[in-house]
């Protein structure tokens, strides 16, 4: 049986704004195992992102409790957190998030600055990072010498440059075109595939959805039950599907 990595119990994030309280996540309770690649959709402000950063421990949960490998983050102060992180997440955001100012070996060598590694190994695995998502040969290039979908590429790089537990994406193919897209997509099920990476990518894009092994739900802030969707997202993933 495989060896469950991530567990939430009654997981709750809420924000207040004025004098309004905003539910992002209520009640949620998921577990998900070494090995698995899993897919979170569902409409804008259902909580898919909300629930990626708290695994991701770049939140604070309101209340319930969340074990990632084995941490109750929520009993974590900010600078263990901060440190857990850097050992056990690799996250890959929509928007690349790179340097522009840094060529792509230093962007993918920012995270092991925080490792005790030397600057000869730092720089011997950017670039190995770097030519398994292969851009060996733009290990000098800046971002804006790169296509969207390279600089992804590079974000994919940066993000599993110290082997992380996690891989968490959110949004990877946003910004990119189909056949970009396509290359980061088939990138993520490689690393899930053939390094038995977790993987868990928020999405609002069936087609994306589809390279995962499981896909679940949120919707206003509940995760729905395993295998249920939204009434209305069969229509939508029609329509998506019919204009792609």
């Amino acid at each position: 049986m495989s060896e469950v990595v991530i567990e939430t119990r009654s997981l709750a994030k809420k924000y207040t704004r004025d004098d309004f309280t905003v539910v992002a996540l209520d009640q949620v309770n998921i577990q998900i195992k070494k090995g698995d690649f899993v897919a979170l959709m569902g409409p804008s402000g259902s909580g898919k992102s909300t629930l990626l950063h708290l695994v991701a421990a770049m939140d604070k949960a309101t209340d319930g409790e969340i074990l990632v490998l084995g941490q109750n983050l929520r009993q974590m102060n900010d600078r263990a957190l901060a440190k857990w992180r850097t050992a056990h997440i690799g996250f890959i955001f929509q928007s690349f998030n790179l340097i522009p100012v840094l060529s792509a070996l230093e962007n993918v060598e920012l995270p092991l600055k925080l490792t005790n590694l030397s600057k000869q190994e730092r720089l011997a695995h950017a670039t190995t990072a770097l030519q398994l998502v292969g851009l060996g040969d733009r290990l000098g290039h800046l971002p804006r010498q790169l296509s969207g979908g390279q600089e992804q590429r590079v974000a994919i790089a940066r993000a599993i440059v110290t082997d992380p537990d996690l891989i968490l994406a959110d949004e990877p193919t946003g910004n990119l075109d189909s056949t970009s897209a396509a290359d980061v997509l088939n990138l993520l099920s490689r690393l899930n595939k053939e390094f038995g990476k977790t993987i868990i990518m928020v999405t609002h894009d069936p087609h994306s959805a589809r390279c995962a092994s499981t896909i679940r739900y949120l919707e206003k802030g509940l995760l729905l039950p395993e295998g249920q969707a939204p009434e209305d997202w069969a229509l939508m993933q029609s329509t998506a599907l019919n204009i792609g």
